[in-house]
């Protein structure tokens, strides 16, 4: 089949916030003689940092409470003592000139009755210091302005190719591994192309379409994260899931719309069917760190228990005005937060580990970079501080400009036998069809399973039974390299993935943070001691280890 071919300065898959931002500043700042693409498989404004409704971290000097000094401690200790102490300095050292920078991109924060910015509390958080737009509308509103700011400003839409619908399927590595570019699959056309950049930067997101129950939406499913294991990237911490505890529980329906932090930062309250708030007994109560309120959900719900948020205690006329899009889903799922209780149960909501990376986008392998949820700088450790992701998305991507502009963006011209091998695969053959199996079905069969034995709480043999069952799903589908769909694409993704999380979580035989393993000798997060702060465990090759 005959294939297109084109060349870019820098190719951006993913139309996050991440990607978003690193496209407009390179736009602005760099030479880009050949453009950038920006790539992504749903259109410009569907992705998972759309959805953040809680907010973003910003230690500004207005906010007197507030101090890097203190940031730090609760972005460390929230991480179990795993985060480079490094990395966490320097997105918060950084955090005021991101924020100041969003507003400039025309992200206009909520303020108070003195036109002063507002900052709310979220778990772990020492002091109130989170940012937010359209009252829990965050990563709406910073991705509607970012996706604007592309279409309106001709000088910055000038440079910017947009491909939508297009996922990208593997990375062209040359004989001596260095990223050439990559293929694509258009979902609607099922054509391919062959892209040439002398950078590709992958801001695909998350993994929360593995399991079951999440609050991502359905893009996410590991995208990013699979070129780079195919790849051999070095990848790290997957056994680290964040579990968010509170996920809109309806009967009859696996949806798990999020019930923002913020709405126990405004004073709600976790109570069970029995009318026990069972939270209060922590020292934090129900701003504990995300793993430990999501275990204990977990806990009253194994033992047969409904559990719900008490929002009585924020006042009416303050939820409708703080939380309009929390209000109106519960009325439109027939609770009325005046009379009723939200019922709430845990969903996968982040991952923390990734391509392993560092503060500017650099993996290990060269001209690739990854920034946003697909990477992992051990900002967040062992469990993410509620919102420093969107903060680790915009300091990232301003750091991952500043370093690649200072390369020739002049495209190579030069495309060796192996980057020439990989392109003819898809050109010689029409595809293939997974063995005519269920893809939809094989997609369901692995998000139970990873729910069921590689969730909230594991044991050696929950994770082993999971392997084991995955890999008769690979055998079924046999399909790892070229696909005929944009779904069989996404559960290939997907079971690289899902092996990639449970290898590392059978690595880690301790309890830490959002890793539980009930068959632990200790929990090593109830005793995090001073000199572990900066010591994250380089274990940098998880995907390595795929059986």
């Amino acid at each position: 089949m005959p294939m297109k071919h084109s060349t870019y300065s820098v190719i951006i898959v993913g139309s996050g916030i991440a990607g978003l931002y690193a496209a407009i500043k390179l736009a602005q700042t760099a030479k880009v003689p050949d453009g950038i693409l920006l790539l992504t498989k749903s259109n410009l404004s569907e992705c998972n940092s759309r959805y953040a409704q809680g907010g973003i971290v910003g230690v500004l000097d207005e906010n007197k409470q507030d101090s890097i000094s203190l940031h730090v401690a609760d972005t460390i200790k929230a991480g179990c003592g795993l985060s480079d102490f490094n990395v966490v300095k320097f997105i918060s050292e950084n955090s005021q000139h991101a924020i100041k920078d969003l507003m400039a991109c025309g992200v206009n924060f909520d303020k108070n009755e003195q036109n002063q910015l507002n900052f709310t509390l979220e778990g772990a958080h020492s002091v109130r210091r989170i940012l937010h737009v359209g009252g829990d509308a965050t990563g709406f509103g910073i991705e509607k302005a970012l996706v604007d700011k592309i279409k309106n400003d001709k000088a910055i839409s000038s440079n910017i190719t947009i491909y939508e619908q297009t996922l990208a399927v593997e990375l062209l590595l040359d004989a001596h591994d260095n990223c050439r570019g990559l293929i694509s699959f258009n979902a609607a056309t099922k054509e391919y192309e062959a892209l040439y950049a002398p950078v590709t930067v992958l801001a695909t997101g998350g993994t929360g379409q593995i399991y079951k129950y999440t609050t991502n939406p359905s893009v996410t499913t590991g995208d990013g994260l699979a070129l780079a294991i195919k790849a051999h990237a070095n990848i790290k911490d997957m056994e680290f899931i964040q579990f968010h505890p509170t996920a809109l529980s309806l009967e009859n329906s696996d949806a798990r719309f999020l019930i923002s932090e913020s709405v126990r930062g405004e004073g709600a309250k976790l109570i069970n069917q029995n009318g026990e708030y069972f939270m209060q007994n922590h020292p934090q109560k129900d701003l504990a760190p995300r793993d430990v309120v999501a275990r204990e959900i977990y806990s009253q719900i194994s033992r047969g228990n409904k559990v719900f948020l008490d929002a009585s205690f924020i006042g009416v006329d303050k939820f409708k005005k703080r939380f309009p899009n929390i209000y109106k889903t519960c009325l439109e799922n027939n609770i009325d937060i005046t009379k009723d209780f939200i019922p709430v149960s845990p969903a996968a909501h982040y991952c923390m580990g990734g391509i392993k990376t560092e503060v500017n986008g650099k993996t290990s392998i060269k001209n690739l970079y990854a920034v946003g949820e697909a990477a992992c700088t051990s900002l967040h450790g062992a469990n993410r501080l509620a919102s420093n992701s969107l903060l680790e998305c915009v300091v990232c991507a301003y750091e991952l400009v500043n370093t690649i502009s200072k390369q020739d963006l002049q495209s190579s011209k030069i495309i060796d036998e192996t980057v020439l091998n990989t392109i003819k695969k898809y050109t010689e053959t029409d595809g293939c069809n997974a063995n005519n199996c269920n893809v939809s079905e094989l997609k369901a069969k692995l998000k139970n399973i990873m729910w069921n034995n590689v969730g909230i709480i594991r044991t050696e043999d929950s994770l082993l039974t999971a392997l084991s069952e995955i890999n008769k799903i690979d055998e079924i589908f046999d399909n790892k390299n070229m696909c005929s769909s944009l779904e069989e694409y996404e559960l290939r993704n997907m079971l690289l993935v899902a092996k990639c999380i449970i290898n590392a979580a059978i690595n880690r035989k301790d309890s830490i943070g959002a890793h539980y393993r009930a068959d632990s000798v200790k929990n090593i997060s109830e005793n995090i001691q001073t000199d572990s702060i900066g010591k994250s465990e380089d274990r940098a090759d998880d995907s390595k280890i795929i059986a």
